[in-house]
C-alpha cells in the first residue's frame, strides 16, 4: 500500500497485518520542552520563561542545536547576561534553570559539568513596606472592585494572582477565611478573611451572580476548570461556586470548545489602579500590589503574633523566607537619635503619611546658622 493512502487490513497467514500509517514527523525541540513542563505538571508560566530562555541561548549561538554544544556555549551565554545585559543574579539562575532543565528532562543528557557552573549571587533585599496610614491613604484613593481586590491583598496577605483568581467557593463568610487554590508551587492554604472586607464583598458577590444568570439566560456563563474536572464534570462550568469572584467585563470564545466563557479580571488592571493611587496620594515609595502582601506580614509580626503563623497565612514553605520581614520591623521607634538630642527635636507621636505631611506637621527646633568661613576659622 502506498503512503498517504486510506490505510487497509490485509490477511496473511489468517492474521491482520500491522495498520501502516505514515511517519509522523519527529516534534520540534521547543514543542518537546512544552511537552516535558506540562508532564511535571509545572505552572504556565515556568513553561514561557523556560521556552523563552532556552530560544534566546540557541539564537546567541547562531541557532545551533543545543545537543552539539556543552559548558563553553552556557558559561558564555550567562556570562553575556551579565556583562552585556547586565541581568540580575535571580534572572540569570533562571536562565541557568532553564538549560539545566533541557539538557536533563527534554535531551535526557547526563551533564554533570552543569553542575561545577557557579550561580550568581543572589544579594539580600529589603521589601518595601508601608505604614499603616500610608495603607489606609492608598486604599481610599481607589474605588469599586479596585478598592475590594486592593483589601483582600493588604488583609488577608494574597498575591496578586491568587486574589484575580479566587472563585466563589474559596470564600467562606460563615469562618471568615479564605482557601488560596494552587498558590505559589502549587499549594492551597487558608488565610484569614478580614472583617472590614465581608459587607463590600457580599454586595459585590451579589451583582456577580446577577451577571452570571444573564450569561446563563444568553447561553453563555461558563468559566475555566483546573485539570480535568472540564471532563469529570461536563456542567460544572456553568456552576455558581465554580464562577470567578471577579470576572472579567468582557467574555470569549472558547474555540476547542466552542464555549463563550469569562475570565478573571486581568491582573494588569489592578496594577495600574494601584500604581495611579500611590502617585495620587504622593507616597515616596515604590508601590505595587504586592507591597500590600509585604505590608500584612510586617504589621502581623508588629502586632506580635508568632512567625510560625505568619508563615502559615503567606504559604511560605521555609521560614527563613517570613524572617526577612523581622529586618524590617520598626525597631528604632523607640530610639532616639543623637541628631535630636543636640538640637532638640520634637517627636511626634502619629505617623506621618509622608514627605509633604512630614514637611508640614513636624515641628523642629531649627538648626543654628552655618558659622562665617573667616581665616580664622580656616
Amino acid at each position: 500500500m502506498k503512503t498517504g493512502t486510506a490505510p487497509r487490513w490485509r490477511q496473511r497467514c489468517g492474521c491482520p497485518t500491522a495498520l501502516i500509517v505514515p511517519s509522523a514527523p519527529p516534534p520540534r525541540l521547543l514543542d518537546r520542552v512544552r511537552g516535558a513542563v506540562r508532564l511535571r505538571h509545572l505552572s504556565c508560566r515556568t513553561e514561557k520563561a523556560y521556552v523563552g530562555w532556552i530560544r534566546r541561548f540557541i539564537l546567541f549561538h547562531a541557532k545551533r542545536h543545543p545537543i552539539e554544544m556543552g559548558p563553553a556555549e552556557i558559561t558564555r551565554f550567562l556570562s553575556a547576561l551579565a556583562t552585556e545585559r547586565n541581568v540580575s543574579a535571580s534572572t540569570q539562575n533562571q536562565a541557568l534553570a532553564a538549560l539545566l532543565f533541557l539538557y536533563r528532562d527534554v535531551l535526557d543528557r547526563d551533564v554533570p559539568w552543569l553542575d561545577e557552573l557557579v550561580r550568581a549571587r543572589r544579594p539580600t533585599r529589603l521589601p518595601v513596606v508601608l505604614s499603616r496610614d500610608e495603607v489606609g491613604v492608598v486604599i481610599r484613593e481607589l474605588q469599586g472592585v479596585h478598592r475590594l481586590m486592593a483589601t483582600l491583598l493588604y488583609g488577608a496577605g494574597l498575591r496578586l494572582l491568587e486574589c484575580a483568581r479566587l472563585r466563589v467557593k474559596d470564600v467562606d463568610f460563615g469562618r471568615s477565611q479564605i482557601t488560596v487554590r494552587g498558590g505559589k508551587g502549587d499549594r492551597d492554604r487558608l488565610t484569614v478573611l478580614p472583617a472590614t472586607a465581608q459587607a463590600p464583598l457580599a454586595r459585590h458577590l451579589l451583582r456577580v451572580r446577577h451577571l452570571h444568570e444573564a450569561d446563563l439566560r444568553a447561553g453563555a456563563g461558563w468559566v475555566e476548570l483546573p485539570t480535568a474536572l472540564a471532563g469529570k464534570y461536563p456542567h460544572a462550568g456553568r456552576e455558581w461556586v465554580w464562577q470567578w469572584v471577579f470576572p472579567a467585563t468582557r467574555g470569549y470564545l472558547h474555540r476547542e470548545t466552542g464555549q463563550q466563557r469569562r475570565h478573571h479580571l486581568h491582573e494588569s488592571v489592578l496594577q495600574r489602579a494601584v500604581r495611579g493611587a500611590a502617585q495620587r496620594a504622593a507616597i515616596p515609595k515604590r508601590v505595587t500590589c504586592h507591597t500590600f502582601r509585604h505590608s500584612f506580614a510586617t504589621h502581623l509580626l508588629e502586632d506580635g503574633y508568632d512567625i510560625r503563623t505568619v508563615q502559615t497565612l503567606l504559604g511560605h514553605t521555609d521560614v527563613r523566607t517570613t524572617m526577612i520581614y523581622t529586618h524590617v520591623l520598626n525597631r528604632g521607634a523607640g530610639v532616639r537619635s543623637p541628631a535630636d538630642v543636640v538640637f532638640g527635636a520634637v517627636t511626634q507621636s502619629s505617623e506621618p503619611r509622608g514627605y509633604l505631611d512630614h514637611a508640614r506637621s513636624v515641628t523642629t527646633t531649627s538648626l543654628p546658622p552655618p558659622r562665617a568661613i573667616t581665616k580664622e576659622s580656616r
